[in-house]
C-alpha cells in the first residue's frame, strides 16, 4: 500500500476542527480509521463528504451534505 491509499473528498471545500487542509475539497491519508474519522468531524456546505479506497475506488463512507440549523424548511 502506498501513503495515499485513502482520500477524503467533496466537490464544495471542506471544513472542520481537525481538517489539516483548510479549504481543500480532498486530502490523502494513509491510515483507513484516520480518513473515516476526520471525515465524520468534518463539514461541507451543500455537497457529500466521501471516503474513497484509491486503488480500488470503492467509497467506505459517505456523510450526506449539512442543513443549516437557521433553515424554515421542514
Amino acid at each position: 500500500m502506498t501513503s495515499a491509499d485513502y482520500r477524503i473528498e467533496s466537490s464544495q471545500p471542506i471544513a472542520g476542527r481537525f481538517w489539516p487542509a483548510a479549504g481543500s475539497q480532498q486530502f490523502a491519508v494513509k491510515d483507513r480509521a484516520l480518513a473515516i474519522s476526520l471525515a465524520a468531524k468534518s463539514f461541507s456546505r451543500d455537497s457529500e463528504i466521501r471516503v474513497v479506497h484509491v486503488p480500488t475506488g470503492e467509497v467506505l463512507f459517505r456523510k450526506p451534505p449539512q442543513r443549516p440549523e437557521w433553515s424554515e424548511e421542514p
